[in-house]
């Protein structure tokens, strides 16, 4: 029993100071270095003239139609709680959530099918914070941003195609745009 034990025990203790010490340590300094903000997130100021600060790495919400929408949020983009429903796709109440953000979507975006309309513009993600929309449901909504601003179509295309951030390395995730940085910039557009 002693020559299971023990090298069990020294092994635990070696795995504990490793992943709660070495560990933790390395992706902290990692954060220091890479991340921005050093790591507690990226704020952006609204203008340059502005006192108004928000944080682009949590969802925020926006739901005027003269701005492009977030993706929706279980916990109201409360980065205290974050968290999904937990419901899960065959419940029924879910079910009728999802129909009904999709018929909202629908109405205020009258050029845009059924079909076409995004995954991530009617669900929330596991967090309820994130930040991010696909370039397409971005695109989704050019035609209602640019009719309520009366700003060209084409205007309003290159400036999410200015804020599409490419995947990390060019290989790591999706490419996205960042809601918060493109109605700042379409705010700022002349």
């Amino acid at each position: 029993m002693k020559t299971h034990l023990l090298p069990a025990i020294k092994l635990t203790l070696v795995c504990i100071l490793f992943f709660v010490g070495v560990y933790t340590l390395v992706v902290w300094g990692i954060g220091q270095v890479i991340a921005p903000n050093k790591g507690k997130g990226e704020i952006v100021k609204y203008s340059a003239s502005s006192e108004k600060y928000g944080f682009a790495n949590i969802g925020q919400s926006f739901t005027h139609d003269n701005y492009f929408w977030s993706r929706p949020s279980a916990v109201g983009y409360n980065a205290n709680g974050s968290g999904a429903s937990n419901k899960g796709p065959s419940n029924p109440d879910y079910l009728a959530q999802v129909k009904g953000t999709i018929d909202t979507f629908l109405l205020r975006n009258p050029d845009v099918k059924r079909a076409d309309v995004p995954v991530e513009m009617v669900t929330a993600s596991a967090s309820g914070l994130d930040p991010d929309i696909s370039p397409k449901a971005a695109m989704v909504q050019v035609a209602r941003v640019a009719k309520v601003r009366n700003i060209s179509q084409d205007k309003i295309i290159a400036l999410v195609n200015d804020h599409i951030e490419k995947p990390l390395l060019g290989m790591f995730g999706p490419p996205k745009v960042n809601v918060l940085k493109l109605n700042i910039a379409l705010d700022n557009l002349k």
